[in-house]
């Protein structure tokens, strides 16, 4: 069982930046290096939505519309880590953070449907 262990969240003021990791470990007939690694959230009373998403090898990535440019995602295949930079954070962007693996990696937004493991979670939470 792939467990994914999310780090990073906290409290910050509006415009500041943070940097979220997710650990993955379990792997027994796969490898962290097959998969495709994402980033979801959910702020209260919403519906999880997509982040950003990469690919197994990390050429490849994918942003939903209402972080582009203001988020980089990124991974370390020989520590079986993804990050997702955050910066100029607005309050909107409060919401807790999920790290997210598939099999396939797709350049169209990312739906819950499609996801193999979901991480715990961590707080993100910005001040005006």
């Amino acid at each position: 069982q792939v467990q994914l262990v999310e780090s990073g969240g906290g409290l910050v003021q509006a415009g500041g930046s943070l940097r979220l990791s997710c650990a993955a470990s379990g792997y027994q007939v796969s490898s962290f290096s097959a998969d495709a690694m994402g980033w979801f959230r959910q702020a209260p009373g919403k519906e999880r939505e997509f982040v950003a998403g990469i690919s197994n090898t990390g050429v490849s990535t994918v942003y939903a519309p209402s972080v582009k440019g203001r988020c980089t995602i990124s991974r370390d295949n020989a520590e079986n880590t993804v990050y997702l930079q955050i910066i100029s954070l607005k309050p909107e962007d409060t919401a807790i953070y999920y790290c997210a693996r598939r099999s396939r990696f797709t350049s169209s937004i990312w739906t819950t449907d499609r996801i193999d493991s979901w991480g715990q979670g961590t707080q993100v939470t910005v001040s005006s």
